[in-house]
């Protein structure tokens, strides 16, 4: 018996619906899209962090150099190993003359911190002597008599609205000045006094050096006889002042004879001391 032969039937091919594609691809692009706006705004933020970082630094920089300044003009931090107090003073002055060139339209200076910069000759020495000017400050001391109901060993005395007093160079305490600075000192006093022809024994000052552990050192000494008139009292003075040299601690006052006998109208008694 024959059999008639008929091909195999082909198998239907497999094919993605249309709508599923496109919801692929529809996806994707809302992906793409998306994450290219997140980075995008990320690279935003970064940015704005960043500039933000370098501006708080350099206030924070700008705040250490000022804050370096204003430690430098003090004398605690001017003994300070630790800073260089005449770098940062001088760059706080360059800074200055810089921003006044820039002001009158003078020719600008390039500055950089922590980097070298060049400035003018005539700018540097000037700079330099503002800065050596600031830091001489004057030690000196002027002092009028004090008047004592009684006799007293050590003469006293008091400050003057004219007269210069220091305390942070000289401290005066119980009629004794007080250096706090080694080196050569000129010291000298003046003291008016009433003689009377019945007192024969003469009139004398003295400036001593205050020795607390040892016998005071005479320094200074001026006489002055009685006056021969018939006044009850003649007005007559003795004026001393000589150079020293001062260690760091000293301390020197005045005496006389007398104490009672002093004249203190202005002018008339003082006392005083300045570092050559």
């Amino acid at each position: 018996m024959n059999e008639s032969y008929s091909p195999a039937t082909p198998r239907p091919i497999s094919s993605t619906s249309p709508s599923t594609m496109k919801m692929f691809m529809g996806f994707l692009s809302v992906f793409i899209v998306a994450q290219t706006i997140g980075t995008v705004l990320f690279c935003l933020y970064l940015h704005m962090k960043m500039d933000k970082m370098e501006e708080v630094l350099s206030l924070n920089e700008d705040y250490i150099f000022l804050r370096k300044v204003q430690k430098c003009q003090t004398a605690e931090g001017q003994k300070s190993t630790l800073l260089d107090c005449e770098k940062v003073l001088k760059g706080f002055q360059d800074l200055q003359c810089k921003d006044g060139g820039a002001s009158k339209g003078q020719p600008k200076f390039a500055m950089q911190r922590g980097h070298e910069h060049r400035e003018h000759p005539h700018l540097t020495h000037k700079n330099e002597t503002s800065v050596a000017a600031e830091k001489r400050q004057p030690i000196a001391a002027h002092l009028a008599g004090q008047k004592s109901e009684k006799a007293v060993s050590v003469l006293e005395w008091r400050t003057t609205m004219y007269g210069p007093m220091d305390n942070n160079l000289i401290s005066y305490q119980d009629g004794k000045l007080k250096v706090k600075e080694a080196g050569l000192y000129y010291i000298y006093s003046q003291v008016s006094f009433c003689t009377k022809a019945a007192t024969s024994a003469p009139f004398t000052l003295y400036i001593y050096l205050y020795l607390p552990m040892e016998e005071d050192r005479l320094l200074l000494k001026g006489l002055d006889t009685h006056s021969t008139s018939g006044s009850l009292c003649d007005l007559q003075s003795i004026r001393e002042g000589g150079v020293f040299k001062l260690r760091e601690g000293d301390m020197v006052f005045v005496n006389v004879t007398d104490s009672t006998r002093v004249n203190y109208k202005h002018g008339s008694t003082y006392f005083g001391i300045f570092k050559l």
